[in-house]
């Protein structure tokens, strides 16, 4: 895969899912204010995925298993940024914008993402498997 392009897939996933990370479950617990331990462990996630992602993005061929990750991570780390970063660009004034990447565009683009790993690696077995079939048959 092209070296821009992994960077740019790099640059939307770290920082979607250090802010998902970071909101969604530790908003739920309660740390004082001066507390560091959220920020940590939604960085240490975050360079985890995108590690991940970036190591999975290289010329190496996957299995079924690893294309649906990569595709669900790649997929729910733009919807989410679509819809945490876009309401704050567009509508400031709107206090409860991010909520659409927290709760609607990042989940759902994590399982169409997912769908798609899966549709596009089905396809791509089908194509090396026809033209194996075309090689020893000929």
């Amino acid at each position: 895969m092209n070296l821009i392009f992994r960077a740019l897939i790099f640059l939307f996933i770290v920082p979607a899912v250090y802010f998902f990370v970071y909101w969604v479950p530790f908003s739920l617990i309660q740390f004082s204010p001066d507390s560091w331990i959220p920020s940590i462990v939604s960085l240490i996630c975050a360079l985890g995925v995108g590690g991940y992602v970036w190591k999975k993005s290289g010329p190496a061929a996957g299995g079924l298993l690893q294309y649906v990750i990569f595709g669900a991570f790649v997929t729910g780390g733009v919807g989410f940024c679509a819809g945490f970063f876009g309401p704050l660009i567009f509508t400031p004034e709107a206090n409860q914008g991010p909520l659409l990447g927290l709760l609607i565009t990042g989940p759902l683009g994590f399982l169409v993402g997912g769908v798609g790993g899966f549709v596009y690696w089905t396809v791509k077995r089908k194509k090396s498997g026809a033209g194996q079939k075309g090689i020893e048959g000929g």
